[in-house]
C-alpha cells in the first residue's frame, strides 16, 4: 500500500508542485489549503504523515499540530518561510518530528519524509516471545513499539520513541547530541543539534516521575545524554 501524505500549504503553486512530486515518487498525496481543511482531512482520512506549513489561513500550523497531537502520534514535518530558532523549538515542543525551512528542494523533502517514515515503521521483527525492556516502572515493548509507565501506555511521537529506544538499548552509554541526531533522525536530517534537547525535554515530561530530577534520560554535561537505570539519579 502507498503511504498517504497530507500536504498542508496555502500557496497554490507550492502545494501543487509538492503533490505532483510526491505522487510521482509513489506516495498518495492529499492537499489542504488551510488549517481547517487539514484538520477535517486528518480526521476523515488518517494519513501516514503530515507536511504542515506554519503560516496558514483560518487555523495556523502550530494550532493544527497541537490539535492533531491530542489524538494521534502521526509524524509531522513542519514547513516555514521563517528561520527563527523560536519557531523551530515551538514546533518541536508541540510534537512535530522534523522541521524544514523554505526554500527547500523537493529531493530534500523526500529524504526527510523517508527518514521519518522509516523511524515510524522500524521495529524488531516479530517473534514468538516479545522483546520487552523493563526499567523500574517503565517498560518498552520493542515488538509492539509500545511504552508503558506504571502499566499505562505513554503516547510518544516517532522522534521521542526513536531517542528512547536508542538510549535504553544501550544503558549507560553516553551519546552526543549529534550522535543522537544521526542515530534517531538519520544523516539526511539538516536541522541542528539542540533540537534533541527539546525532544528529550518532552520525553522526560512523559516518562519521568519528576522531569527536574530524571532517573532514565540523564544529561551528560558537555556532551549529550545517556540512559540510566531506576537507581541512578541525575543531580
Amino acid at each position: 500500500m502507498k503511504d498517504v501524505i497530507l500536504v498542508v500549504e496555502d500557496e497554490n503553486n507550492i502545494r501543487s508542485n509538492m503533490i505532483a512530486f510526491l505522487e510521482a515518487e509513489g506516495f498518495e498525496a492529499m492537499p489542504a489549503k488551510d488549517g481547517a481543511e487539514a484538520l477535517e482531512l486528518f480526521s476523515d482520512k488518517s494519513p501516514d504523515l503530515i507536511i504542515l506549513d506554519l503560516m496558514l489561513p483560518k487555523i495556523d500550523g502550530l494550532e493544527v499540530c497541537k490539535q492533531v497531537r491530542r489524538d494521534s502520534d502521526v509524524p509531522i514535518i513542519m514547513v516555514t518561510a521563517r528561520d527563527e530558532e523560536i519557531d523551530k523549538l515551538l514546533g518541536l515542543e508541540l510534537g512535530a518530528d522534523d522541521y524544514i525551512t523554505k526554500p527547500f528542494s523537493l529531493r530534500e523533502l523526500k529524504a526527510r519524509i523517508k527518514a521519518v517514515l522509516r523511524r515510524t515503521k522500524s521495529g524488531v521483527a516479530k517473534s514468538d516471545e516479545e522483546e520487552i525492556l523493563t526499567f523500574g516502572c517503565l517498560s518498552v515493548n520493542l515488538d509492539r513499539r509500545e511504552v508503558k509507565k506504571e502499566g499505562e501506555v505513554v503516547e510518544l511521537t516517532p522522534s521521542e520513541y526513536a531517542i528512547l529506544t536508542t538510549l535504553c538499548q544501550n544503558v549507560g552509554r553516553p551519546y552526543s547530541r549529534l550522535q543522537l541526531l544521526n542515530a534517531t533522525l538519520g544523516e539526511s536530517y539538516a536541522g541542528y543539534e539542540r533540537a534533541i534537547d527539546t525532544h528529550v525535554s518532552n520525553l522526560r515530561k512523559k516518562i519521568e516521575s519528576n522531569p527536574q530530577k530524571p532517573v532514565y534520560i540523564l544529561t551528560v554535561y558537555g556532551l549529550g545524554y545517556k540512559f540510566g537505570d531506576q537507581y541512578e539519579v541525575n543531580q
